[in-house]
């Protein structure tokens, strides 16, 4: 007796558990690998700074402060190091989030996995010896290459992409101890949609990355927020007044790294060179305010305790924009998350003193700390483009709804400004000087980066140029199409006749005689999207693709196949977003 094959429903349900197995283990161990892996890079990077008074050889009085060698020595040290590190992964630019972002919008969604690990020591080594860089850029892209490299082991249900969101989300929830802040952060800076399929195991990760955090290793956070009250009718006006400016301080700051890069470019200077200014100006500068050396999270608190000047703070601000900048535009790599948490804690403090002196003691004292906490959030959401995560960080760290009601406010103005006038983000604004438009989506990167010569169909009417026109016409009326090509004996392309061309001209002249003016052409390494843009002012039969450098003929390309190519990924797309 045949045995009866198992019903439909029956495999629907094996299949879904064994999606919904994969989604929980995966979620369950990037979330324990992101924690180990961040909180032991923050321990290392907190080891390496607090050890650099081993190197505190000689001190010497200048202005009445007293100035340490100990952080240009250990710059100097780090210089060697990352020359090093270059050397060992054969590094010819530092990997980042901006690559993990692109490689969530390919379809192989492989980043290379030896130099991710070679930015993610170089980010380690820079912040450890005091360079003014962050530590979650470097941690977002360590995750997302893990979970680019597990994904090409495993191939399973699920796709690269979101093994990248995975190991995005555990960095960031185990870095502030916000899981659903990271959970957002991955799917709206990272991914770049909200589909069910990402969502499930990205939380996961998010979950179980900030509760092994809060289990083992303690709260990250070396700031507290928590228990901050602030009188709302003075804080919303001026958190919504604050917004612009935070936003045009977020310009100033993403410009000022762009421009740095610039200058060291131009410089011709080679990497030790560049490394070797950043580190002497890094440590001269911080010499004088020792407050932006290294990932300065824990300046934070003395800011928001209303500890500097505001002399002190206006050169905190100007130090910590021009360092920052020297160090990323000149090789020391890092974040600049971090810096833009800084960055935007001093601004709010001096805004807040500038309201106290205009407003009275009255209006500081209202407004406590909650311009600080605006900026924080307007500023970092600014500039990695994360305005919806930026709020929700604000109000799972404070746990305070009009704090993050007030930071939203500001987050929103800053952003829109910003937007306008820059960039969605810095990450969106270094892909396009690298010609990747992310804000077109994954449809045109995914078309831009697919070329039309596999496409090309071989059969097509040829003759040569000595062919008589009675002879074109009878081929052409056998084969059924009414455009040929006259090429070479050497496949060269020379030109295209149509039928009715033909018929129009005498019988015993050369085919050559009736060529067509100027006909369309696309070249053979064109992509599929300017391959469409090139057919849609196009009106025939089919199109010849033709090899740029030696102008033979490759085939040829219908609006037909040039449309089903389209459509095919047009489905692949709304699948992967939309599921």
């Amino acid at each position: 007796m045949a045995k009866s094959k198992p019903q439909t429903n029956d495999i629907d349900i094996v299949k879904s558990l064994k999606i919904i197995c994969i989604v929980m283990v995966t979620g369950v161990s990037f979330g324990i690998l992101m924690a180990i892996a961040s909180n032991a890079f923050v321990k290392g990077v907190e080891f390496l700074f607090n050890s650099r008074h081993y190197l505190s050889f000689f001190e010497i009085s200048l202005f009445g402060k007293e100035l340490s060698s100990a952080p240009i020595l250990s710059l100097l040290i780090a210089v060697g190091a990352l020359l090093l590190v270059r050397r060992l992964f054969l590094i010819d630019r530092w990997y980042g989030p901006a690559d993990s972002i692109y490689a969530a919008h390919r379809t192989d969604n492989e980043l290379d996995v030896k130099k991710g690990f070679g930015s993610t020591i170089a980010a380690f080594i820079s912040a450890g010896s005091g360079a003014s860089v962050g530590q979650y850029g470097p941690l977002v892209h360590f995750g997302a290459t893990v979970g680019s490299y597990v994904r090409t082991l495993t191939k399973g249900s699920i796709s690269a992409d979101v093994f990248i969101g995975c190991g995005v989300a555990g960095a960031i929830s185990a870095g502030f101890n916000a899981p659903i802040a990271g959970t957002i952060f991955a799917c709206e800076t990272i991914l770049r949609h909200f589909s069910l399929r990402a969502i499930a195991p990205v939380a996961i990760t998010s979950i179980t990355a900030a509760g092994i955090s809060k289990i083992f290793f303690g709260n990250l956070s070396t700031f507290t927020l928590t228990g901050v009250s602030t009188e709302l009718i003075y804080l919303l006006p001026m958190a919504l007044i604050a917004g612009p400016l935070f936003g045009f301080l977020s310009i100033a700051y993403m410009v000022m790294l762009r421009n740095s890069a610039s200058i060291a470019k131009k410089t011709n200077w080679s990497p030790w060179k560049l490394l070797l200014f950043a580190a002497i100006a890094t440590g001269l500068t911080g010499s004088f305010l020792p407050e932006i050396l290294g990932l300065g999270i824990e300046h934070i608190q003395n800011i928001i305790d209303d500890g500097f000047s505001l002399n002190y703070l206006i050169l905190l601000l100007i130090g910590k924009l021009v360092i920052t900048s020297v160090c990323i535009g000149f090789g020391m790599f890092g974040g600049i998350f971090s810096p833009a948490l800084f960055i935007g804690a001093t601004s709010g403090a001096l805004f807040t003193k500038i309201a106290t002196i205009v407003g009275g003691t009255t209006v500081g004292v209202a407004l406590g700390p909650g311009l600080i906490i605006c900026g924080m959030a307007a500023i970092s959401s600014t500039v990695v483009g994360t305005p919806i995560a930026g709020v929700l960080i604000i109000l799972e760290l404070t746990m305070s709804y009009e704090l993050a009601l007030a930071a939203m406010l500001s987050v929103v103005t800053s952003a829109l400004i910003a937007h306008l006038l820059f960039g969605h983000s810095f990450f969106d604004r270094q892909l396009l000087d690298r010609g990747i438009d992310i804000a077109q989506g994954r449809s045109y990167i995914e078309l831009m980066e697919k070329t039309i010569s596999h496409l090309a169909k071989k059969e097509f009417v040829s003759f040569s140029n000595e062919t008589r026109i009675k002879d074109a016409i009878k081929e052409m009326a056998f084969k059924q199409v009414s455009e040929a090509y006259v090429i070479s004996r050497k496949n060269v392309f020379i030109g295209k006749v149509s039928l009715h061309r033909l018929l129009a001209s005498k019988d015993s002249l050369p085919v050559s005689a009736s060529l067509m003016e100027n006909p369309i052409k696309i070249k053979h390494d064109a992509s599929l999207q300017q391959s469409i843009e090139i057919a849609s002012e196009f009106v025939g039969e089919s199109i010849p693709v033709i090899n740029k450098e030696t102008n033979e003929m490759v085939g040829i390309l219908s609006e037909a196949d040039l449309f089903q190519a389209y459509l095919t990924t047009q489905n692949k797309v709304v699948d992967l977003e939309k599921k």
